[in-house]
């Protein structure tokens, strides 16, 4: 389909949408300015933050992105090597697996919102400390309470420990759920811990679909 703008008629913009949305998967999605004010307030704090040894080597905070007004948040443990370059989260290899495995289950990557338990790159990708976590999660539940999603989704064993309030070995919290308040919390492996261990991909699009069935979309 051609769009000529000297003929563009209200016909042709409906004819359009449906074309978008039958051949890209195009949609409408919802803004709240209210929201998007106070996430952009947000992130700008988070790109001020020193609290940490590791702000002294990051190349870029990774604050998060996604739909502001989103149904599922995943949660991820810190950026790697290329969201730190970059400033997105989940742009690597890991997140490349993320974004195949939800469309796998019909999600777009651009209906969520995805962020981490910290927001800077620990030096090797090493695992993020303690006081780094209680560093930054007041920045990630701050976001939580702006995008008040349906459910969390925590990828890994950080962020499941962190939103399940349990030491518990992410294969043992991997598939079950909780309530608090509203949210529906649930957890699954990490897309790099799937990279190599590919057979476990499975599991994850299981855990998710059982995650998903237990919100109202």
């Amino acid at each position: 389909m051609r769009l000529q703008n000297d003929s563009l008629s209200f016909d042709d913009l409906l004819n359009f949408m449906k074309y978008a949305r039958s051949t890209m998967g195009f949609c409408w999605m919802k803004s709240n300015p209210d929201k998007n004010s106070r996430l952009t307030g947000l992130k700008e704090k988070v790109y001020a933050c020193a609290l940490c040894e590791i702000a002294k080597t990051r190349h870029n905070s990774v604050f998060g992105e996604g739909n502001p007004d989103a149904d599922i948040m995943f949660i991820g443990e810190g950026p790697g090597e290329q969201e730190d370059l970059s400033g997105r989260p989940f742009v690597g290899r890991a997140g490349k697996l993320l974004n195949k495995l939800l469309s796998s289950v019909g999600i777009k990557r651009e209906s969520v919102y995805i962020a981490n338990i910290i927001k800077c790159r620990p030096p090797g990708n090493r695992n993020p400390s303690e006081s780094e976590i209680t560093n930054c999660t007041p920045y990630l539940n701050r976001q939580i309470e702006i995008i008040s999603p349906k459910l969390l989704f925590g990828l890994g064993k950080f962020a499941a420990s962190y939103l399940f309030e349990a030491d518990i070995p992410i294969g043992k919290l991997r598939g079950r759920y909780i309530k608090k308040g509203e949210v529906v919390i649930s957890c699954s492996y990490h897309p790099a811990y799937l990279l190599r261990n590919p057979s476990a991909s499975e599991l994850f699009i299981d855990d998710l679909k059982k995650a998903i069935r237990c919100i109202d979309l």
